[in-house]
């Protein structure tokens, strides 16, 4: 995958403190839509997602808080179980 190329990722995390997770999911709702606690999708570059990444850095305490981010393949298999806040038919490629 180029820098430039658009992927989709799922970010997740576990934030310890309820201020820093305030500022977090913030964030993370003006790059991507929150799919269940704590998880989001996200579109974006390799570059876009270190910048996103960089930023959240500086919103958490690297000792107690966690946020990963994982790029989903290409033509990964995806399926949902029960309840869900994405309106029926919309799949996140």
């Amino acid at each position: 995958m180029s820098q430039n190329q658009v992927a989709s990722w799922l970010v997740t995390y576990d934030i310890a403190d309820p201020r820093r997770l305030a500022k977090v999911f913030k964030k993370l709702k003006k790059e991507g839509v929150p799919l269940q606690y704590s998880v989001f999708a996200v579109e974006a570059s390799a570059a876009g997602m270190a910048v996103l990444m960089a930023q959240l850095a500086r919103l958490i305490h690297a000792k107690e808080d966690d946020i990963r981010a994982y790029r989903l393949p290409v033509n990964g298999w995806r399926a949902t179980l029960g309840e869900t806040i994405l309106p029926e038919g919309l799949w996140l490629d």
